[in-house]
């Protein structure tokens, strides 16, 4: 399987791919095709591993990693993803859980599978590969997690100042000497521009074997869509239905995961985009103009993107806006309706969700009848509502317990480094 940038760079392996992140093009790399299945393929596979080996076997086809393939998914697949049922009378509907990982959110799987296969390629202690990965507040200790401690890897996590929780903070910045946490006085589209923009830059590029962890890389994508294949397989075998998705979106690369699995022929239904007030996606299907902007703070934080990087894959695989819209649903939801689905959640369900998975049960809840009675519908939960109690349990009237992933972490020291959202003051740090 071959390599290509969404702007015509390319063909490059998949080991190569992983290694860049980005295209020398600036583009971001999809396979030369996608593989079709059909349902049968899947027999036999009733484990996520088992699903992830079938679907992600073509993707590595003359990989130096593919016959590493079964290792790389025991290292990522250490934790369950359960669907748990939801009390809803007369509806199949269930809450895929993704924040059962080591920092308890669903950057756990990407990040995990990025860092297996990426130590297996590289791990040159003399001269290490540096992984800068932006993050509104999930994915950077994710990275970090996986990172944490590999021989010849150097993790470089830029979040924005002020604008993830405090326990999202001290997740960010409690690990090892190679990882360096740096909080820009910015936004979360800063600390993106400025990872794009360092990896363009050939003569920083040089200095510093640059690869990125973010959902631009491909090595992020493919295992996020083994979770939704799974799912769905195992809710077809159950049922005989293919069972919808709403999926809480920032960046699009957890969503991007599920329409990949879904055009690879999996049993999968509709897909509807959550978003918060941060409304590029919402506008560009209204309006069929892609109009990025800065993005707006709200309580749904690691999704506060105004330019979400993994639309030009989106409209590279699918179609622009005129097509998208046939495919896909996307609502925006705001801090209001954010509350009111949270307070819902506790009362309806029994437990609390965070302020992202908020969004997908809001979005469920204001479908039209027929919508919401012709499919099965999957929710997807990305993240523990530990890491936001400060929003959470105001709302609730209950504490959040912490899980104990979470507990180990928050009981470290934590430090980091403040910038100005600029190259230069990037370029300082680094060396």
């Amino acid at each position: 399987m071959q390599y290509f940038s969404t702007r015509g760079a390319g063909p490059v392996t998949l080991d190569e791919a992983l290694r860049l992140g980005i295209a020398s093009d600036g583009g971001l790399f999809l396979p030369e095709r996608l593989p079709r299945f059909e349902i049968s393929d899947f027999d036999g596979a009733d484990t996520i591993p088992a699903v992830a080996h079938v679907l992600l076997a073509p993707f590595f086809g003359g990989s130096a990693l593919e016959d590493e393939l079964d290792a790389i998914l025991a290292e990522t697949f250490g934790f369950p993803i359960p669907a748990t049922p939801l009390p809803v009378e007369g509806r199949d509907v269930s809450l895929l859980e993704l924040y059962h990982g080591p920092t308890v959110a669903f950057k756990d799987v990407g990040a995990g599978f990025l860092s297996a296969c990426l130590s297996r390629l590289e791990g040159d202690v003399d001269d290490p590969l540096t992984i800068l990965v932006a993050t509104s507040g999930d994915t950077g200790a994710a990275v970090a997690a996986a990172f944490d401690q590999r021989p010849g890897m150097r993790v470089v996590v830029l979040f924005p100042a002020g604008r993830v929780s405090e326990r999202q903070a001290h997740q960010l910045c409690c690990w090892s000497d190679n990882v360096v946490s740096l909080e820009v006085q910015g936004s979360f589209d800063d600390c993106q521009a400025l990872v794009k923009g360092a990896m363009a830059d050939s003569s920083l590029a040089a200095a510093h074997r640059f690869s990125s962890a973010n959902s631009i890389n491909i090595g992020r994508l493919l295992p996020q869509s083994t979770y939704y294949a799974d799912a769905s397989l195992r809710h077809f075998r159950r049922t005989g239905n293919r069972p919808g998705f709403i999926i809480p979106t920032g960046n699009l690369g957890n969503a991007f995961a599920c329409i990949m699995a879904r055009e690879a022929g999996l049993p999968i239904g509709p897909i509807i985009l959550a978003t918060n007030a941060n409304r590029t996606i919402a506008d560009y299907f209204e309006t069929l103009e892609w109009l990025p902007r800065a993005s707006l703070q709200t309580l749904a934080s690691a999704m506060d993107v105004g330019d979400p990087s993994n639309m030009e894959r989106l409209r590279h695989l699918v179609g622009e806006a005129d097509v998208l819209r046939r495919q896909l649903g996307v609502q925006s939801v705001d801090d209001e309706q954010i509350r009111e689905s949270i307070r819902r959640d506790f009362s309806e369900f029994g437990f609390a969700t965070c302020p992202h998975t908020a969004t997908a049960t809001c979005v469920w809840r204001d479908l039209d009848d027929d919508m919401a009675g012709g499919h099965d519908w999957i929710l997807v939960a990305t993240a523990h509502p530990a890491k936001f109690e400060t929003i959470v349990e105001p709302l609730t009237g209950e504490p959040v317990a912490v899980p104990p992933e979470l507990a180990t972490l928050l009981a470290r020291p934590a430090r980091a480094i403040s910038i100005q959202p600029s190259l230069d003051a990037l370029a300082k740090v680094l060396e």
